[in-house]
């Protein structure tokens, strides 16, 4: 007697929910609100692509950047978004439930993430993406990885450019404040799979380059808050006259307290100089004055006493999970190869930048440090600057292991690229994240 044997299909399980959409139509009048009193948005609908998925690419500049994405087209959007993100226990499960956002390991290669990305794809959904992986410092694009146009081929969807402009001037990335002021957010460009598929994929690359591309730089809009320049030092720490240096911002000037020299941050975004001539404009100016000079110092020499200290809060980071507390009050020194964390208890633990898997800045100026060991997530006070950690790191792997500087990672605007971030590029390359 022949036995029956029943095979149980796997039932796949849909990314996009019912809630997603019933949600959207419940707050979506409030977010509009929202962003034209708060933002001074001005968002240009796109809604006749409502009913047609489509990967939408933008440029990142504020933390507010996926609602002025979702509302031009009046439907969820389904974004790709950080581990950081989503490694914040019940806060993340909760976006996760309502929005679903799809989550990527931000500094190692993420195949599951890939995998995510076309399922969601395959279901008619329309999916978000920022090329560049990180808010700009400086109100210049950072630089896209060229992998992105190889995953936009793959998913052979309508590709929209979508350009955020007068974002930094609202809400820079090193402020905690919104200022009074008008943005813009529009379509730059649609392109049809027929059409971007004939051309090659360095044409696509810098047509999605060219369409995205921002300098808020002298762009004649005024930004308007007493607190115009606080915190600017989450982004500096090179004084054109003392070179590294740590500064210090208050209102809307910021000092250097090496010099005690003073430079105001105008509502134009310009700088001026409190009583002497300072020789940068603006801050994109400055900001590629800095990674100038970082790039033309040794900084191995930096070996017995370090360039900076930082008193930290150390993290370990369980992905997609949780961050747990590992030392409420660290002493994080940085060195011309290396970083020590000092923890209250009096232990020592350095990590070589030759031993870094991954490294970036989170958020405003959290740092995280990945190892074959673990992730460590660093915190500071509110004028901690991460930026200056991730910048030697890749210096120093430039001056060991590269031995001269390769492609700048913000367009000459930040730190160059080192072979840290260069071991997984192959497989970027397919990921395009």
């Amino acid at each position: 007697m022949a036995v029956e044997t029943v095979s149980k299909k796997k039932t796949h399980k849909k990314w996009g929910k019912l809630r997603h959409k019933v949600l959207w139509v419940v707050l979506s009048p409030a977010f509009w609100l929202y962003t034209r009193i708060k933002y001074g948005a001005h968002i240009e609908s796109y809604r006749r692509f409502s009913k047609t998925p489509c990967v939408v690419l933008y440029n990142h500049v504020t933390g507010f950047d996926q609602f002025f994405v979702a509302l031009s087209f009046g439907r969820p959007i389904y974004f790709v978004a950080t581990e950081d993100i989503m490694s914040n226990g019940f806060v993340s499960k909760l976006l996760s439930y309502l929005v679903a956002p799809i989550p990527i390991k931000k500094h190692s290669t993420d195949i599951k993430a890939l995998k995510t990305i076309f399922s969601v794809a395959a279901e008619g959904l329309s999916i978000a993406i920022a090329p560049e992986g990180n808010r700009t410092y400086s109100g210049r694009t950072v630089h896209m990885k060229e992998s992105i146009v190889s995953l936009v081929r793959k998913l052979k969807l309508p590709i929209v450019l979508f350009k955020i402009e007068g974002g930094y001037g609202v809400q820079p990335r090193w402020s905690d404040v919104v200022r009074r002021g008008k943005m813009n957010c529009r379509i730059a460009k649609v392109l049809k799979p027929e059409d971007y598929l004939k051309i090659s994929e360095e044409e696509l690359y810098e047509l999605i380059k060219n369409g995205l591309y921002t300098d808020e730089a002298d762009d004649n809009r005024k930004f308007k808050h007493a607190k115009r320049a606080e915190y600017l030092e989450r982004a500096m720490y090179f004084c054109p006259d003392c070179g590294f240096s740590n500064l210090e911002s208050h209102g809307d000037t910021i000092k250097c307290t090496k010099c005690g020299k003073t430079v105001r941050y105008n509502e134009d975004t310009s700088l001026t100089g409190e009583g002497f001539d300072f020789p940068y404009r603006f801050v994109a100016d400055w900001y590629e004055g800095q990674n100038e000079y970082l790039n033309s110092v040794d900084i191995t020499t930096y070996k017995g006493e370090p360039a900076f200290t930082d008193v930290v809060s150390v993290y370990k980071v369980i992905p997609y999970k949780k961050k747990v507390l590992t030392n409420a009050t660290s002493v994080l020194s940085l060195y011309g190869d290396r970083v020590t964390i000092e923890g209250g208890d009096g232990s020592v633990k350095t990590v070589s930048f030759a031993d870094i898997i991954g490294i970036g800045c989170m958020g405003r100026n959290k740092l995280n440090i990945d190892t074959k060991d673990d992730l460590m997530q660093i915190r500071g006070s509110k004028r901690f600057n991460a930026l200056k950690y991730l910048n030697f790191c890749y210096r120093y792997n430039n001056i060991v292991g590269v031995g001269k500087s390769v492609r700048n990672s913000d367009n000459k605007a930040e730190s160059a690229e080192s072979k840290v971030n260069s071991r997984r590029r192959e497989n970027d390359k397919f990921l395009g994240i």
